[in-house]
């Protein structure tokens, strides 16, 4: 067996679950479940005809590097979504499609990593737990740098030091960040991508909740309009990951994409042809579909815009509680143990939310997830809103 298996943690939701056990959630309640990440409203019927319409390409074999007519749709709305010049994206040599970002999040370490040599990953903290796995089974050793929960600004880089920058060979990062849903701002992007080019180290930008967000006049930046910002159009060193799950309610088709670095999308693109995980052409006929629809993208903002409204105006009074930029989660302080919080609010109100030291992991004794709790305000605004009350409830009687 791979000894490195040994160095994986239990994932957050079977800690969850562990910590559940035994104890019955209060029965006069119907259970509202806000600790998992998955989108509750419809997948948009424009996905599932293109599915329906496509159903007969199951008898062919599927190119690892997609259709031609996938790559050229998401292309195309990158082009628009980040304001790039037309001649700095070509779909043949920047853009490669993959089964859902979690996916390719993973693989992605295998392929950069080189394991003849001394590998540290960079990994935001608290974080997606994918990051770590990652890390861990391609070799190398992961530094965690906390997030400020304050300014919303990138891992305390500066306190990394010279030595540490030279053995780094890659760095996670997550805007919208899960779990606080800060954006990380164009400067500090483009201040990471400075440093990628002087100590040679790829940038790994987890943007899957960039269509996810709640000023329509101002969408969070991404790492490619940081390259061009700061005057690399060629996107050297950075790769971005985005997915349809939160963009389109779509989840189960598992479909995203990678964008970036021609030289690095072109090493991706060998891993993957022996990695057997080419998408099935329908599933990305629905893709396109998806890309070259923004109307059910302002639907589905809209709908998490009035499910945060609801939550927020039942607990602003009681609680420190902020909007955040970007993403489906309210990150919350507990005031308490947040493993005591997420018991006592699920045994008594029947509500489930996740202990925010299950996303984080301890530094110098300390996990800046704890005293935490992150909620997915992934249903329907009357629930989040019912949700929000019980909690309240909660709240009065234990914090």
């Amino acid at each position: 067996m791979n000894p490195d298996l040994n160095k994986l943690h239990a994932y957050p939701f079977e800690k969850l679950k562990n910590l559940f056990a035994g104890v019955t959630a209060n029965p006069d309640l119907k259970p509202i479940n806000l600790s998992i990440g998955e989108p509750k409203s419809p997948t948009p019927d424009l996905i599932k005809q293109a599915l329906i319409d496509n159903i007969d390409s199951l008898a062919k074999y599927p190119k690892t590097k997609g259709e031609l007519e996938l790559r050229s749709a998401i292309c195309n709305w990158l082009l628009r979504r980040f304001n790039l010049p037309e001649t700095s994206l070509n779909p043949e040599r920047h853009i490669l499609p993959v089964n859902g970002s979690r996916e390719a999040l993973f693989a992605i370490a295998q392929t950069i990593i080189d394991q003849t040599q001394a590998a540290t990953v960079i990994s935001p903290n608290p974080f997606y737990q994918i990051y770590e796995g990652a890390a861990l089974l391609a070799g190398a050793e992961l530094l965690y740098l906390d997030l400020s929960v304050q300014d919303g600004k990138l891992p305390a880089l500066d306190t990394v030091d010279a030595a540490t920058w030279k053995k780094t060979q890659m760095v996670y990062i997550c805007t919208p960040s899960n779990p606080t849903g800060d954006v990380i701002p164009q400067e500090s992007l483009q201040h990471l991508i400075q440093l990628a080019h002087e100590y040679d180290f790829v940038i790994i930008s987890d943007e899957c909740y960039s269509e996810i967000y709640f000023d329509e006049q101002h969408p969070p930046k991404g790492l490619l309009q940081a390259s061009q910002a700061y005057g690399d159009h060629n996107y050297q060193r950075c790769l971005a990951f985005y997915s349809l799950s939160k963009r389109s309610n779509a989840p189960g088709l598992r479909s995203g994409f990678v964008v970036g670095d021609e030289q690095l999308i072109s090493k991706f693109f060998k891993y993957r042809t022996y990695h057997g995980c080419a998408m099935p052409i329908s599933t990305q006929m629905a893709s396109a579909a998806a890309w070259s629809d923004e109307q059910h993208v302002e639907l589905n903002r809209e709908r998490y815009r009035q499910s945060f409204q609801a939550f927020i105006e039942e607990l602003q009074d009681i609680t420190t509680i902020n909007q955040p930029q970007a993403g489906f989660y309210i990150w919350l302080n507990t005031r308490i143990d947040d493993e005591e919080f997420a018991l006592g609010l699920y045994s008594q109100h029947n509500v489930t939310v996740l202990p925010g030291q299950y996303l984080g992991r301890s530094v110098n004794g300390t996990n800046p997830g704890a005293h935490y709790v992150r909620i997915a305000l992934v249903a329907a605004p009357q629930q989040c809103r019912e949700a929000a009350q019980r909690i309240r409830r909660f709240i009065s009687s234990h914090c």
